[in-house]
């Protein structure tokens, strides 16, 4: 049988109020309407659910059977539906999303902050892991979007280019050497390296390296950016990594400088679950962390 949600609630008010008058006024339609859904209702089940006269209105023992089951049934639609809508909203006013530890500590909360100025009412959620990380908890769906340097392709993950950074090379602060508004790959010669792990960033770095013939005596490889800052602060060697580590470099004992012929881009990335529809604000946060790294990396002088 296939009852309407009209039919219900209208069977609900007459047992309710035993008077189709204020019945119909309750459901906003007018009595005739209310008689129409009640029969319709009746002829579904074979069988009459009030007894009627022109002052008295009473239920069957039918109807007296029905009415708990019905009442069940309205209430858990309209709970289920009232939890399921409230959901719904609060997932339009959440986003959550995954970066690498420095991006994570540098970029996203400032840019946060100021989105959060215009849209109080939104709850964004940041979670730091490695790119592998971050991959796989928006393949797996549990982050809305994830931002950084990944590497290419990813199945059911759509790459959206935010911005092209570039490599640069991190020197002990030295008052007696002097400063250099850049540096080549062959000048590299002979210099102990600490490169990045990340396989998407360290690649290219081994692959200039070898076609600038450059030979190093030692290279350490370190996961965390701010990591490698503090090494190269000691004295353990030349850094090389992408511009949007310039904020773990502020404060420290490190220079950083341009990294040349040639100028080597990193393609920093929105990743997103293609299959997954992302709440409207994604969109309005994603254009408005777009334009923010944008200009942070043009006041940081970065190329």
């Amino acid at each position: 049988m296939d009852f309407s949600s009209r039919q219900l609630r209208a069977f609900l008010l007459v047992a309710q109020h035993q008077n189709f008058t204020r019945a119909a006024e309750a459901l906003f339609i007018t009595p005739a309407g209310l008689s129409v859904l009640v029969r319709q209702f009746e002829e579904q089940l074979g069988f009459r659910l009030f007894d009627r006269t022109t002052r008295h209105v009473a239920l069957t023992r039918e109807g007296t059977e029905l009415l708990p089951a019905v009442q069940r049934g309205v209430e858990e639609l309209e709970s289920a539906m009232s939890r399921a809508g409230a959901r719904v909203k609060n997932a339009s006013q959440t986003l959550s999303i995954g970066a690498g530890h420095l991006v994570a500590a540098y970029i996203l909360p400032q840019a946060i902050k100021e989105f959060r100025s215009r849209r109080p009412e939104l709850r964004i959620t940041v979670v730091d892991d490695d790119p592998v990380g971050t991959l796989q908890r928006v393949r797996a769906g549990s982050l809305d979007m994830g931002v950084g340097s990944f590497a290419r392709p990813a199945s059911g993950v759509r790459h959206t280019l935010f911005f092209r950074f570039a490599l640069m090379v991190i020197r002990p602060e030295s008052e007696s050497a002097p400063r250099r508004a850049s540096t080549t790959w062959s000048a590299l010669n002979g210099e102990s390296l600490i490169l990045p792990s990340l396989e998407s960033v360290r690649s290219v770095i081994e692959k200039h390296l070898m076609q600038a013939r450059v030979s190093v005596p030692s290279t350490m490889v370190l996961n965390r950016l701010d990591t490698i800052v503090g090494m190269v602060e000691a004295g353990q060697g030349t850094a090389i990594v992408p511009s949007y580590a310039q904020p773990a470099c502020q404060h420290r004992r490190v220079v950083m400088t341009r990294l040349t012929s040639p100028v080597v881009p990193v393609e920093f990335y929105q990743i997103r679950n293609r299959g997954r529809k992302l709440p409207a604000v994604a969109e309005e946060f994603t254009t408005y962390l777009q334009a923010y790294i944008a200009r942070w990396a043009g006041r940081a002088g970065l190329p």
